[in-house]
């Protein structure tokens, strides 16, 4: 098991969008060897770790 990028309630930027949301919840996916998330904004939506980055200051 791979260790998550993100942490529930880290505010972090959807890459394609450069869009700010909070991470909700997230849950491993164990045949693709990755987590997803879940934010607050799309919550009937998930992204991938390589679909959201660290918040720019």
């Amino acid at each position: 098991m791979s260790e998550k990028i993100f942490s529930n309630g880290e505010i972090v930027n959807i890459r394609v969008s450069n869009e700010l949301v909070t991470i909700l919840k997230s849950h491993y996916v164990k045949n693709m060897k990755r987590y997803s998330y879940t934010v607050d904004k799309y919550p009937s939506t998930f992204f991938f770790e390589e679909e959201l980055k660290k918040r720019e200051l």
